[in-house]
């Protein structure tokens, strides 16, 4: 559960426990915080682990209340959060701990946080600790999506519709197919992680104002068919992607699938055909996204020969969290090198930042060449 931010009923004690920087041990517990890390979505993550005795929580249901001030040592005011665990009734004690997690997000900058937990009877554990979000050097020139000294509650909506942005005139027409699977091709559910680096990939995508219409195909390369699509449009639904990709059912395969033998091969060579052959000319770029693809047999050289004649810049956005395990090339990666096409490894978020700023700068290259060339072709 993640904490909530805004306006938080304080009780009478708990101000001057959050005033002191005495640690309170009324509740025994031990707080575990994180050093920030950059996410995907390009903000600084602090996470924290509470561990709480379970022999502590025995007897009727009870309640943990967490709240905490998280002060930006640039100016003096603080941010308050609370968080809620509802515990239910424990009638004997039970060996080891018990495990309570919180996160926050936050800009560059250094952080004092003043953090306390109470129980029903008002028993207290308080803890405080600073913590430091930066960049290194060489990624300075990141823009992050958070303002320095700036703080935030983690949005539990991951879907949302993203603000309108103003286009450029006569922007770029992109299409983007996305494969919305884990790590994990046999993998029985989409990790949170995967589906929050997944999402900003596409938001990347969609927040560049050099890019004015957008199609997506969205698919799923386990149950092998396509989840959503919009095509040339000038705004992603993100609310409609969401709930296709939360109604995915993985870990069953249809027994038309096991019977045919292939068919993951036959899936991926019929959407790259339909794909590449469908877009009209003034399409500017093809990308691929997601995590990889391994299938036994890849599309076939005679097929990716016939697709050879695009008039656009293919690319790659390899989503591989861990490159060291899984470092050949995969099927989507192979088709990409055939079409004479780019591919990017993205296993961290400067990877995702460094990659879509030389892949835009391509595409735009790519567009006012063609454009002469049609100029010199007219004269």
């Amino acid at each position: 559960m993640a904490p909530t931010g805004g306006l938080v009923r304080l009780m009478p004690a708990d101000a001057a426990i959050l005033e002191s920087q005495e640690n309170r041990k009324d509740l025994p517990c031990t707080v575990n915080p994180d050093k920030p890390a950059l996410g995907f979505d390009l903000k600084f993550h602090v996470n924290y682990e509470v561990t709480v005795p379970i022999k502590e929580l025995v007897g009727a249901q009870n309640q943990l209340t967490m709240v905490f001030r998280v002060t930006p040592e640039a100016h003096p005011d603080g941010t308050y959060f609370s968080q809620h665990f509802q515990v239910p009734a424990i009638e004997r004690e039970e060996g080891g701990p018990a495990y309570l997690l919180g996160s926050f997000t936050v800009g560059e900058g250094k952080y004092h946080i003043d953090w306390l937990m109470r129980d029903r009877a008002e028993r207290m554990c308080s803890f405080h600790w600073d913590s430091e979000a930066s960049l290194p050097p060489k990624d300075k020139q990141m823009k992050l999506e958070i303002a320095g000294d700036e703080v935030q509650a983690i949005d539990p909506e991951i879907f949302k519709q993203e603000p309108p942005i103003e286009r450029a005139p006569k922007a770029l027409n992109v299409k983007v197919m996305m494969n919305f699977a884990p790590q994990d091709a046999n993998g029985s559910a989409l990790q949170p992680l995967d589906t929050r680096a997944l999402l900003s990939m596409l938001r990347s995508i969609a927040r560049e104002p050099r890019i004015s219409k957008f199609s997506v195909v969205a698919y799923n390369m386990q149950q092998q068919r396509v989840i959503y699509r919009q095509d040339e449009v000038s705004q992603i639904d993100f609310p409609a992607l969401g709930q296709a990709v939360k109604a995915l059912r993985l870990g069953t395969v249809d027994l038309k699938q096991l019977v045919q033998k292939h068919s993951d091969t036959d899936f991926l060579t019929q959407l790259m055909t339909n794909e590449i052959k469908a877009p009209k000319d003034d399409l500017d770029a093809l990308i691929f996204a997601g995590p990889k693809v391994m299938l036994d047999d890849g599309v076939s050289a005679e097929t990716l020969k016939q697709l050879s004649d695009v008039k656009f810049p293919v690319f790659y956005m390899n989503y591989n969290a861990n490159p060291q395990m899984n470092p050949w090339r995969d099927a989507i990666g192979n088709a990409v090198r055939m079409l004479k096409g780019s591919e990017y490894t993205i296993s961290r978020p400067r990877d995702l930042f460094f990659a879509w700023s030389e892949i835009v700068g391509r595409i735009v290259k790519s567009k006012v060449g063609r454009a002469a060339t049609a100029e010199v072709a007219l004269h």
